[in-house]
């Protein structure tokens, strides 16, 4: 039996209903929800995740704006354009793609991100909502995706066992966190985990985040177990792929979500969801 398959858009299509209405009620008050996405180079997941940002923003009524670096271009030239978009009043958030090449201080550039317009969590005073959950506090987009996918297909979270692949400060980490506060039992795996195929095995949920493509075959998901590929790879063919080898993975877990139609539309619309909340009328 194959294993049922999670896709993204009836997620986010269950919310976007609220949130168009929400643009278009601050439209006719004169307020122009606007994003500005800072992209530095041209990585092809950063390009992806761009493209299904700014269809998104176009239907939910929102403008993007874009700014795109050079690879090469310096630390200043980076820290200007935040320090522009940032006393910006026409931009309501800010979401710079990451991770940025290696000769740019990453974490200096997201303590500048205004957290009035941190529409993804990046500056530390933002992300610290998920230590101490209060009301009306922001979730980074594609860890929040994950948990609303999960509650949409009613997969059970509370006591069940989750391996996470991955600990980047952008999903691994702040994924696992949102995972505890649902009463989920998380083990974190990364590069110098032991005996890892076996670790991701004893998993009832396997959220994946390594970024290499199609790593996660059969062999490392356990019968039934619910499998959901926030990867985003390109494979040997220049095709947009998942940290999953879908076809190898989905004749053992129970369920799975692909790459592309996945979690991409829920990180997107979650993405919205943070701009608009965070617009006084």
């Amino acid at each position: 039996m194959s294993a049922r398959i999670l896709k993204g858009k009836p997620v986010a299509d269950s919310m976007q209903a609220a949130l168009s209405e929400k643009a278009h009620e601050l439209r006719k008050k004169g307020i122009i929800p606007k994003l500005c996405i800072i992209r530095v180079g041209e990585r092809s997941d950063d390009i992806a995740y761009e493209t299904g940002a700014v269809k998104k923003m176009t239907a939910t009524g929102i403008e993007a704006d874009r700014v795109i670096l050079n690879a090469s271009c310096t630390q200043e030239e980076l820290e200007e354009v935040m320090k522009e978009k940032n006393s910006d009043e026409e931009v309501h958030g800010i979401l710079m793609l990451r991770p940025l090449p290696a000769h740019l201080d990453e974490k200096k550039i997201t303590q500048m991100i205004s957290p009035e317009k941190d529409v993804d969590c990046m500056n530390p005073a933002t992300l610290a909502g998920i230590f101490e959950p209060s009301e009306g506090f922001k979730t980074p987009c594609t860890p929040q995706a994950v948990i609303e996918m999960l509650r949409y297909y009613d997969i059970e979270m509370t006591g069940k066992k989750v391996a996470v692949l991955g600990r980047s400060s952008v999903i691994g980490k702040p994924v696992a966190l949102l995972l505890l506060n649902e009463n989920a039992t998380v083990t974190i795996c990364h590069s110098k985990t032991a005996d890892l195929r076996e670790t991701v095995r004893e998993a009832d949920i396997v959220i994946s985040a390594m970024g290499r493509a199609k790593m996660i075959d059969g062999s490392y998901i356990r019968e039934g177990a619910t499998l959901i590929d926030v990867g985003i790879n390109t494979d040997e063919d220049g095709k947009l792929c998942g940290d999953a080898d879908f076809e190898s993975a989905e004749k053992v877990a129970g369920a799975i979500s692909p790459v592309p139609g996945g979690i991409g539309s829920v990180t997107t619309t979650i993405l919205a969801k943070n701009l608009l909340s965070g617009i006084s009328e």
